[in-house]
């Protein structure tokens, strides 16, 4: 009795209810209604911690000219038609601004203003902001909104396509309220999340939910890796922040999927573990500075881990080698896999390009790939992405001429020719592919169809030897078909020279 003493008269009941379970023996335990309800209810009132944070965030509001385009054509009617004047009343209506001969916006096609807005968030007192790279793209003037109803002119430091990240600065005349970034990386899917910004114009709009999922790819960059939320986020909500229940930034929001426009609980954003090292860049240098490998790689599907003999679905396929890149002076080849990079193991192939462009430039790395069944550790010295793409640029080369080429071999449903002038003329093959078979035709329906292989292709491997003949590559699918082997790994070539593999079934 002294024991129940000890707690509220609201819990007393309840763990008595408990106590005499545990002397009866039964094997339960009941939870006292007050904690269940607390858990039921979520999270207390956040409305201290939006107090706190409104101040940071603003509304990004942007304008820029554009040329006027006539939305309603003007019809044609007879001269003197006692119509000519409604209809000139009519569409003076539905083209505002339009003028007459010689004026202003005269036939449609003048000069006009056009406005959107945003959101941002202060990350230094001094004034430098955080937004949506989309949000101020193409602006001719940026104005920063905040909530004491201030506003100031901002300028752009950086921006970065990539991310759709921009970096603003704006000239206080004393310390603004400013936010940190946190640790997304320890968020969890169910955390609270609270998102705040300037939907439909609303300015210092407060939404609240949880971490829907992690990690999504939503194909709108070589790095998504968003964090999905159910808080209400729309259009206008772009470039606000993700605040996690300590007050910290964890996301900056992006893109929502709605067929309607508003929210319907799926909105994403960039985490911080992104977003962090594209905004110090953007700080310092003005632009992004990334470490580069000098590979394309394609994802590892089950028929190519088969083919390539790796066993589990796993790690990026590279498909080609850029010349004079890190990859290529390391050794690293056509037809490896990198399972590991740099201690950090690859699952999927979306994985290895955040890793290297987080990784600092000059730096030697390992990287662990699986060739030819064997793991071999590779040490490369990464370069930077932005002149590894420079450089890939130069390499293109010119297309030249020549006549038809002259169908050889089939084999896969594929009809295949010597890699001549003729066959670089009719597909406009490029200098860049020296070396391989050209697939001149594809039987609809067949298994190199279901690949997606097209006219133009270039086998360059099969199997992951060298080929430079029809008759080579009917060979080669003939012995892979002797040894029991259900598809032909294929290394193929573009016009461009892009390499893939594609792992084809042997019929």
């Amino acid at each position: 009795m002294a024991l129940m003493n000890a707690f509220p008269m609201s819990l007393r009941r309840p763990l008595a209810a408990v106590l005499s379970a545990a002397i009866l023996g039964a094997s339960f335990v009941v939870a006292p209604p007050a904690m269940a309800q607390a858990t039921a209810q979520g999270p207390e009132s956040v409305a201290d911690l939006a107090e706190d944070l409104l101040d940071a965030v603003v509304n990004i509001s942007t304008s820029q000219t554009v040329s006027e385009q006539r939305s309603v054509p003007l019809p044609q009617v007879p001269e003197g038609s006692p119509f000519q004047d409604f209809f000139d009343e009519f569409f003076d209506q539905q083209n505002p601004g339009r003028g007459g001969p010689g004026e202003p916006g005269g036939n449609g096609n003048g000069p006009r203003r056009v406005q959107s807005l945003g959101s941002g968030f202060v990350i230094d007192a001094s004034g430098i902001i955080v937004t949506n790279n989309h949000v101020i793209e193409d602006a001719d003037e940026i104005v920063a909104n905040f909530s004491d109803g201030s506003k100031l002119t901002a300028e752009i430091i950086g921006r970065d396509l990539k991310t759709d990240l921009a970096v603003l600065r704006v000239k206080p005349t004393k310390p603004l309220k400013a936010v940190r970034f946190g640790d997304s990386a320890g968020l969890r899917v169910g955390d609270w999340v609270m998102a705040i910004g300037n939907p439909f114009g609303l300015g210092g709009t407060v939404t609240v939910g949880i971490v829907s999922a992690r990690n999504r790819d939503i194909n709108s960059g070589p790095y998504d890796n968003f964090i999905q939320t159910d808080a209400a986020i729309n259009r206008g909500n772009s470039g606000g922040p993700l605040f996690n229940m300590n007050g910290e930034v964890v996301g900056i929001n992006t893109a929502i999927i709605s067929p309607s426009g508003g929210s319907i609980g799926i909105g994403f954003a960039i985490p911080t573990e992104i977003a962090t090292g594209v905004v110090d860049q953007l700080r310092n240098f003005g632009e992004t500075r990334r470490g580069w490998l000098g590979v394309n790689i394609q994802q590892v599907t089950d028929d190519l881990a088969e083919s390539l003999g790796i066993g589990s679905t796993r790690g990026a396929l590279v498909a080609g080698v850029t010349e004079g890149g890190p990859a290529a002076e390391a050794g690293i080849e056509a037809g490896d896999v990198v399972v590991e990079f740099n201690g950090r193991p690859i699952g999927e192939m979306r994985e290895l390009p955040r890793l290297v462009a987080n990784t600092p430039i000059g730096q030697a790395v390992d990287v662990k790939v699986i060739r030819k069944g064997k793991e071999v550790i590779v040490k490369v010295t990464l370069g930077r992405l932005e002149e590894g793409e420079k450089l890939a640029a130069a390499q293109a080369q010119d297309k030249p001429d020549a006549d038809t080429p002259k169908p050889a071999e089939k084999v896969l449903g594929l009809t295949l020719g010597a890699l001549d002038e003729a066959a670089r003329t009719q597909f406009q093959i490029g200098e860049s592919v020296k070396a391989g078979v050209v697939v001149t035709a594809v039987e609809a329906g067949s298994p190199a169809a279901e690949k997606r292989i097209v006219a133009g292709d270039t086998i360059v491997e099969v199997a992951q030897e060298s080929v430079t003949t029809a008759e080579g590559v009917v060979a080669a699918v003939k012995k892979l078909k002797d040894m029991g082997r259900k598809a032909a790994l294929l290394l193929l070539a573009n016009p461009a020279g892009e390499l893939r593999f594609a792992a084809v079934r042997i019929e």
